[in-house]
């Protein structure tokens, strides 16, 4: 469901409706499918533990988005079911250990310090989502992957149409193949010149015959995507959310503790909560529910936004508060799907976060609320364009 237009932080009205009748409600899609909204906290991490739920887009019953294209879709491994989920899974797992991660913060902070340092000496007002939402988590996982981050706007352009709501099947499949066209002529030059990156550490697997080629390729695509556009838009609508929530703002800029900076980076992911698709599945077996039963061949939607609103879990849910302890969110999905980049995402937010308002105090928006473009058309929820001022 998409957010209504005039409450850019909340879920729907309507979502929150179907919340308070109960844990499951059945819900219409493009194709006229009927699958289960999994609406309650609980529910929906109960749900995506279970081993009879699955996550394998070529299913029946699966409650896909959009239209698959003639002819199949390159599949990656977060739309499939073990054993081949884990097979690929634990390829990029390493990279994004929490130690591993951890270990690049010095260079996360060099990247956000060096953003800050033009954009103070750049134009005044800037758009910070050109300027530094963007370039943030672009550049990080550019190096991550051993991607020339002088190919960012042509990358950034096509993962734009393919998270996009109101794109053609045309539209999607063409972005989709220069992406994947792309990503694979990278991973032959790595495997002719390997270098210390995930993608060279793929294009090994597939000369050892562990990958072919082109799931090298998928997976690359999925990491470039997930790497940037997630973490770009929670970097900009956060902003926004502080700068209409003054007093968080404040006591986020003027403490030097990481203890609050992590607290307050769990509580924004739970308060946004930028992905509104929902997570989808499909039932391989009957599931009772409470009172009601989830038939084998289902399909099934986590509407996380709402989950991570339920006040069972969340006392008082519409308020934003930075002390809360708001770890068990659901912003990063739950079970063996759960975002594989997670640490990496919660690591740049607390640099840009204990950064950005630090070094510029006076930032603030530099227009109406009503005026900011808000991605109402994208399965990425966050803004266009942030116009901001000090």
């Amino acid at each position: 469901m998409r957010r209504a237009p005039g409450c850019p932080f909340d879920p729907p009205p309507a979502a929150r409706a179907k919340q308070e009748e109960g844990p499951l409600a059945r819900v219409g899609l493009w194709d006229g499918s009927t699958p289960w909204l999994v609406t309650r906290h609980a529910e929906q991490r109960a749900l995506m533990a279970d081993p009879r739920v699955s996550a394998d887009i070529t299913r029946p019953g699966y409650p896909s988005s959009a239209p698959i294209p003639p002819g199949g879709t390159s599949i990656s491994f977060i739309l499939m079911d073990d054993p081949e989920h884990g097979r690929l899974r634990r390829m990029v797992t390493a990279p994004f250990a929490t130690k591993r991660v951890q270990a690049l913060r010095p260079a996360i902070q060099r990247i956000v310090d060096d953003l800050v340092d033009e954009l103070l000496a750049g134009p005044n007002p800037v758009d910070l989502v050109d300027a530094f939402a963007l370039p943030v988590p672009s550049l990080v996982i550019c190096e991550l992957l051993g991607v020339p981050y002088a190919d960012h706007e042509y990358f950034q352009d096509s993962s734009k149409t393919i998270v996009k709501r109101d794109v053609s099947t045309e539209q999607r499949t063409a972005a989709m193949g220069k992406l994947m066209s792309y990503l694979d002529d990278l991973v032959g030059t790595k495997m002719e010149h390997p270098a210390d990156d995930l993608l060279s550490g793929l294009a090994t697997r597939v000369e050892a015959g562990e990958l072919t080629r082109s799931e090298a390729a998928q997976m690359g695509v999925l990491l470039l995507i997930a790497g940037h556009e997630t973490t770009a838009n929670m970097i900009a609508l956060g902003t926004l959310a502080l700068f209409e929530n003054p007093d968080q703002l404040a006591l986020l800029r003027d403490s030097d503790d990481p203890t609050l900076v992590a607290s307050a980076v769990e509580e924004l992911l739970r308060y946004l909560n930028i992905t509104h698709s929902g997570r989808r599945r499909v039932a391989t077996a009957d599931i009772p529910v409470g009172d009601q039963v989830i038939r084998a061949g289902e399909g099934l939607i986590m509407a996380n936004d709402i989950a991570n609103r339920d006040a069972e879990v969340f006392p008082d849910p519409d308020r934003l508060d930075l002390r809360r302890d708001a770890r068990r969110h659901l912003a990063f999905g739950f079970g063996v799907h759960q975002c594989l980049g997670q640490q990496l995402a919660r690591l740049e937010l607390q640099v840009v976060y204990s950064t950005l308002y630090r070094r510029i105090p006076t930032l603030e928006l530099a227009t109406d609320l009503d005026k900011v473009p808000f991605k109402h058309d994208g399965a990425v929820y966050g803004v266009y364009e942030l116009p901001v001022r000090w």
